[in-house]
């Protein structure tokens, strides 16, 4: 885990849920796996253990994590299924969409723009 939240314009609290959420998809937290106490990610980022809880909160809201009374938090089953389909939706709405607007806009017709694609995801482009 990268001990710096501070540089993005998110909110401390976003940034957590958000870090949390990244290691359960790259499977650096698996379910049925503990999470981090709050007190823990408090003081490794040096942040306030509210704010913490905050982001831990909005996991629980999801039902990404869950708590164990006196024992503490942990990622719950399908967590990892249930993130990689929401962040399909939001690629598919934020990027695809407006990508095949702009394709639509210039006449592009869906074997170019799947051309395009192949080529730029076989190149080093889609490494950096």
């Amino acid at each position: 885990m990268s001990g710096t939240v501070h540089p993005d314009n998110k909110p401390l609290f976003i940034q957590i849920k958000e870090k949390i959420e990244d290691q359960i998809v790259n499977d650096q937290l698996l379910e049925g796996e503990q999470v981090p106490s709050t007190t823990q990610l408090s003081q490794f980022y040096k942040i306030n253990h509210i704010t913490v809880l905050k982001g831990i909160n909005l996991l629980v809201d999801a039902g990404l994590i869950y708590k164990k009374r006196g024992v503490g938090m942990f990622v719950a089953e399908g967590a990892k299924e249930m993130l990689l389909q929401t962040r399909k939706s939001a690629f598919a709405e934020h990027y695809v969409v407006p990508m095949v607007q702009e394709a639509d806009k210039l006449g592009l017709s869906t074997d170019e723009l799947f051309q395009i694609i192949t080529q730029l995801k076989g190149s080093d482009l889609h490494e950096s």
